[in-house]
């Protein structure tokens, strides 16, 4: 394929529909505002569950979910958020 795949309609098809479902950022939880400027950090961005850089598929539904730019990109290519670490006070 020629090009960059992320420029294709494909995927542009595949983060329009994503975007529509208003889904809240799946790292934050809060609400996304579609309105803002695509480079603001709380803007939306398509992210990826599985990482492409690990192998996640471009094209796949499953694969996709609603983020803000920021918190995608705190995130990087790693599989699952941070998670809280418990104290080493017992």
């Amino acid at each position: 394929m020629a090009g960059n795949p992320r420029n294709g309609r494909p995927y542009r098809r595949l983060v329009a529909a994503v975007k529509a479902l208003q889904d809240p950022c799946a790292r934050c939880g809060q609400p996304i505002d579609p309105t803002l400027d695509a480079r603001s950090p709380w803007s939306f961005t398509l992210d990826h569950v599985v990482p492409l850089s690990r192998g996640g598929s471009l094209l796949d539904p499953a694969n996709a979910r609603s983020m803000h730019r920021r918190c995608n990109s705190a995130r990087g290519n790693r599989l699952t958020t941070a998670q809280p670490r418990a104290s080493r006070r017992w």
